[in-house]
């Protein structure tokens, strides 16, 4: 007869398929393979938090570092120049520019900008030329707003100094997160919060702000869903949080939601869109060269043996609705990020968003 504790105690085969289950999850997350997941599993007592924290204290800051520093002659380490070099001397690398495509006419200030993005931190590969990639299609759309997925501390760091005509808020501290950006001289903050969802295995959150953009109430909103095709029931309940949160805005304020939520449609169709909000890329046409922001087809910064089309990326609105409060409407999108960069790679393995927006 079995004893009480042989009953209590889990079987082999239950323990192999939970850490089976967690080295995935954790190479999902860390862009790794399954051996470098069981390493840092195993060194954590198969806890993901921890062992995320364990994989993300590398010094990553180092991949910036050279970037972040103008050559000068003497003997001083790279470390004692940056902390010598006074805030003012940075250099802006998103102040805007007459050669921008965009914003050049009175009736182009008056409209609302946007761009969504996946820049995929954890990839740290040529991380700083991809960044100042992003820098770069900053300076040439001048967007108002920037949602940003997968950040990480080092590359949150590197904006900070090279995007100062930008107030940023970050989704997190540890491991990687959301962030936004807002254009100090066109968008104010009024208060910004952290989200959580309850059961997400992935570390990820909804990260919401309260902002007015000319004398109009904004509501705005991004996430990174839970990834993995076999993590379309936590997404869900992700989604529905993300939901319940526009439907629930005051009336006067206007809600707008951007971000990689590895969605598939046919998840969307069960969770189910309120009448209010409107999915843009669906509200503007569904025009087929904006449909895949996820395209291993023409992405080649993942080396992955499929081809994988997907539309991840997403924009929702929810105008406002109260009498009297002017109506803010889609009017344009596109995918932006689609050259190579000097390094031969992409700004990332996605492909951002560009939205605007007009007001009346």
């Amino acid at each position: 007869m079995a004893s009480t504790y042989d009953l209590d105690k889990p079987s082999v085969s239950n323990v192999e398929e939970n850490r089976t289950r967690l080295c995935e999850e954790f190479a999902a997350i860390t862009g790794t393979d399954s051996a470098v997941a069981q390493c840092y599993l195993a060194e954590n007592e198969w806890e993901m938090e921890r062992a995320l924290n364990s994989f993300f204290e590398a010094d990553l800051e180092k991949v910036f570092e050279e970037d972040l520093i103008e050559s000068e002659p003497g003997p001083n380490t790279k470390k004692q120049k940056v902390e010598e070099r006074p805030p003012e001397e940075c250099i802006d690398l998103t102040e805007d520019s007459s050669a921008s495509a965009h914003k050049t006419s009175e009736e182009d200030e008056s409209k609302l900008s946007l761009i969504s993005w996946n820049v995929d931190g954890l990839d740290t590969d040529n991380l700083a030329e991809r960044a100042r990639g992003l820098c770069s299609f900053l300076v040439l759309y001048t967007p108002d707003v920037v949602f940003l997925q997968e950040l990480i501390p080092p590359y949150v760091q590197y904006l900070k100094k090279r995007a100062v005509s930008y107030l940023i808020i970050e989704g997190g501290e540890d491991g990687y997160f959301t962030g936004m950006m807002l254009k100090k001289s066109r968008v104010k903050l009024i208060e910004s919060e952290i989200v959580a969802y309850p059961t997400t295995q992935m570390m990820r959150n909804l990260l919401v702000a309260q902002v007015t953009f000319k004398d109009q109430k904004l509501c705005l909103m991004t996430s990174h869903l839970e990834s993995c095709k076999g993590q379309a029931a936590e997404r869900m309940k992700q989604l529905r949080v993300v939901m319940q949160r526009m439907r629930e805005a005051r009336d006067d304020v206007t809600v707008l939601f951007g971000g990689d939520t590895n969605l598939r449609d046919a998840e969307v169709v069960k969770v189910g869109l309120p009448p209010s909000v409107c999915d843009l890329w669906e509200r503007l046409g569904k025009q087929e060269h904006c449909r895949y922001t996820w395209d291993t087809k023409a992405n080649s910064n993942k080396s992955v043996p499929y081809v994988s089309r997907c539309r991840f990326d997403r924009v929702y609105l929810r105008p406002a609705t109260k009498v009297g409060v002017p109506c803010i409407a889609p009017d344009h999108m596109a995918l932006v990020g689609l050259e190579k960069l000097d390094c031969g790679r992409y700004t990332s393995d996605h492909w951002g968003i560009y939205c605007s927006f007009s007001l009346g």
